[in-house]
């Protein structure tokens, strides 16, 4: 028996999140669900991630697993809310360590003892299966973009996070810490290998008037990916990717996103006037 998918588009940060369900016994996965942020004004909300609770609701279903496929640096995890609301376990990648440590130390969060591997209840390595029901969910590390970058393998149907993206807008960058290009290639050679024939994307950005696409075929990746298809070498596409690499700027909410998603969802401690607040790195330059 096949999962049951149903996606949701965050059209603020457009990402996909996935609602992945067993007909037979109603157990449930989310993967990658965003809060809803907006920077200027400071104010955090769940809308987005509640409208994924109403249709597992509508479905009868029972969450049981809410899975990151890597700390984005785009939005903004509703994990611990998801947590807190079903008791369901969160999950990411073991690389989200090393995102840690480095962030740990970008943002002088060294004196914060939760931020560290119990800030998730499993850190997965590949080839690791959850179970869901009567369906398994497996891990496939797939770094690149990122160190703790997976993908989830469920039936026919691999969710892919930022490794990929669709035909028209090619691969994820490989510029942030731990990223590497190389990496990158292989593990989408790996993925179009895999024994799957739907794709399932984290982002989409569409060409103006065009819809969003949350399902590609692996088969339309493999022969049409504007960066990674049949006949392009790893050197071609490193040397691509590095030259675009080069010239992207950071994400809009890079350091609102990581200091939330490095904490399995969690916000940022109050300060001693009750308060939240979000750390902003500063470069000064002459």
């Amino acid at each position: 028996m096949q999962a049951k998918i149903t996606s949701f588009f965050h059209a603020s940060t457009s990402t996909w999140s996935y609602l992945v369900q067993d007909p037979a016994t109603g157990e449930a996965a989310v993967i990658d669900a965003p809060l809803d942020f907006d920077p200027a004004s400071g104010v955090l909300g769940h809308a987005s991630a509640a409208a994924i609770l109403q249709a597992a609701g509508r479905d009868g279903a029972r969450l049981r697993w809410i899975l990151e496929t890597h700390a984005h640096a785009d939005h903004l995890s509703a994990a611990a809310w998801l947590k807190e609301s079903t008791g369901a376990q969160t999950a990411i990648g073991a690389g989200i360590e090393q995102v840690q440590a480095t962030f740990r130390q970008r943002l002088g969060l060294e004196d914060e003892p939760e931020l560290d591997r119990h800030a998730f209840d499993r850190l997965l390595h590949d080839g690791d299966e959850l179970p869901l029901g009567g369906l398994a969910i497996g891990v496939v590390a797939t770094p690149g973009h990122t160190p703790d970058s997976l993908s989830y393998l469920v039936g026919d149907a691999v969710f892919v996070g930022d490794t990929v993206f669709s035909p028209q807008a090619g691969t994820a960058r490989c510029d942030f810490p731990g990223g590497d290009a190389h990496a990158l290639f292989q593990s989408v050679w790996r993925i179009y290998g895999l024994p799957a024939t739907r794709m399932f994307l984290a982002h989409d950005y569409p060409a103006d008037g065009a819809e969003p696409r949350a399902e590609v075929p692996v088969a339309e990746q493999r022969a049409t990916n504007t960066h990674i298809r049949e006949g392009i070498s790893e050197d071609a596409f490193v040397a691509m990717r590095r030259q675009r690499d080069a010239g992207l700027p950071p994400p809009r909410l890079l350091w609102p996103s990581l200091q939330v998603n490095i904490r399995g969802g969690r916000l940022p401690p109050p300060e001693a006037n009750g308060e939240r607040y979000f750390k902003l790195p500063l470069q000064v330059r002459d």
